[in-house]
């Protein structure tokens, strides 16, 4: 069956081949000898850790690694670096990287300090990562000679000058003002502080965000990675998790000390990666020019006395992934692109519209100690939703203005808008969407 026979709007039946021929022989024996593959309680001593504990100290230190006394010692599941693991395995296996190297963390230190919050030490408010993640070095050097482990930074903290040609062009037509500070001259260069989030669960307080027990998620993690992670069954005793998915970066624009102050105006963008948009232009959506239109608006916010915050996730797709993503964009292109047919074109390919789930989004918002939002530059209800549920209040919505909006990219937004995202303008109804149709394929046959 060709690509082109499968331009229909509705969705197809699964279709399971029939078996041929008898089944090829299993064998039982490994091909690696001498791994462990999981391990478990009664033959383990993990180092103590307690989310939420009233200090570092008490709280513990994230031990992943199996390397050295880390195979008995480890208190957490997974690997460091998220999806950039299998990477680091590979240059391992390759020989190219000692499986023994000590880091050398000398002057790796956060390039500001962030100041401390009381979020850090409740177990409730920070699900996600580690509060004391950009600290590791300094507070548990010493525990990891002592016990003989490998403790590792998941959080770390820069500077760094931004150069988008659209400042540049905001500079050139009066839109940002040179000020030497944030904006430091006339090609629209901007000074920007940064923050590298690598995710940690803590997984009792994840499956509470989402409403199930800490044992569904952990038979749903482990076994629709087809079995990646043993310890999440074998090991109930360990109640953190490093995913094996992508982190966030913070940019902060102005003093990061006026984040977490309630005094200072804060415009926040919190975006989802669109590699597409983002990088690479595409005007099927949105995605850069809101990213864009958030940065501006951020920076303003900064030179007006306040802060600027925009929070990037690696979110591609709505989490669906980019290859997901393209099927989606064929299926829509050859059958007609509707605002009505958006979503369903999405939930006919992966099951459902969106795999973002902003539940977890918030604690990056907590642990920079934001308690309040005073220009949201999101149309999301969910990321609304997600935010005000955790107790942080959002005083105005900012929509993406109207002339920034590409005419290909009207389906998503109008389709979006009449799925519950904020807006100042109308609302379409189903029968209005029918007629917002985005460009054709010249050479779809």
């Amino acid at each position: 069956m060709s690509p082109v026979a499968l331009s229909t709007h509705q969705c197809q039946d699964a279709h399971v081949p029939a078996k041929t021929g008898k089944a090829e022989p299993v064998s039982r024996s490994s091909p690696v000898d001498g791994v462990v593959l999981t391990t478990y309680p009664e033959d383990s001593n993990p180092i103590p850790l307690k989310w939420g504990a009233a200090s570092p100290e008490a709280r513990g230190p994230i031990v992943a690694s199996r390397l050295r006394d880390g195979l008995a010692k480890h208190n957490s599941i997974g690997a460091h670096s998220g999806s950039y693991c299998v990477y680091h395995a590979l240059a391992v296996g390759s020989k190219q990287l000692d499986p023994n190297h000590v880091a050398d963390y000398t002057n790796s230190q956060p390039a500001f300090s962030m100041p401390e919050q009381k979020t850090w030490y409740n177990p409730r408010d920070i699900v996600a990562m580690d509060p004391f993640g950009h600290l590791t070095p300094y507070l548990f050097d010493e525990a990891g000679r002592t016990e003989n482990v490998e403790i590792r930074p998941t959080i770390a903290i820069t500077k760094a000058t931004m150069q988008l040609f659209e400042m540049k062009d905001a500079v050139i037509n009066g839109r940002l003002q040179v000020d030497g500070k944030v904006v430091l001259n006339s090609n629209g260069d901007l000074s920007v502080s940064k923050v590298a989030v690598e995710p940690t669960w803590y997984l009792p307080g994840v499956a509470e965000r989402f409403g199930i027990s800490e044992e569904e998620l952990r038979k749903a993690l482990f076994e629709d990675t087809n079995g990646m992670y043993p310890e999440l069954i074998t090991r109930p005793d360990i109640k953190v998790f490093l995913p094996p998915i992508g982190g966030l970066t913070v940019y902060i624009f102005g003093d990061p000390s006026y984040v977490s102050d309630p005094s200072k105006k804060l415009a926040l963008r919190v975006h989802d990666e669109c590699n597409g948009s983002d990088v690479f232009g595409s005007d099927i959506c949105t995605c850069r020019p809101y990213l864009i239109f958030g940065i501006e608006e951020a920076v303003k916010q900064a030179q007006n006395g306040g802060s600027g915050v925009v929070v990037y996730f690696r979110k591609e797709g709505r989490a669906l992934g980019e290859v997901t993503k393209y099927l989606v964009y064929n299926a829509r292109k050859r059958g007609g692109d509707t605002a009505d047919e958006y979503f369903h074109r999405t939930e006919c390919i992966a099951g459902v519209r969106d795999m973002r789930f902003q539940q977890l989004m918030p604690d990056v918002l907590k642990w920079l100690g934001i308690s309040k939002i005073d220009r949201m530059l999101s149309m999301s209800n969910m990321k609304h939703d997600a935010i005000v549920e955790q107790g942080i209040p959002i005083i105005e919505r900012i929509p993406i203005p109207d002339e920034l909006v590409p005419p290909d990219s009207r389906v998503e937004i109008d389709a979006k808008i009449n799925s519950g995202y904020f807006t100042t303008g109308k609302i379409m109804n189903q029968d209005e969407l029918k007629t917002v149709q985005g460009r054709a394929w010249s050479d779809v046959q």
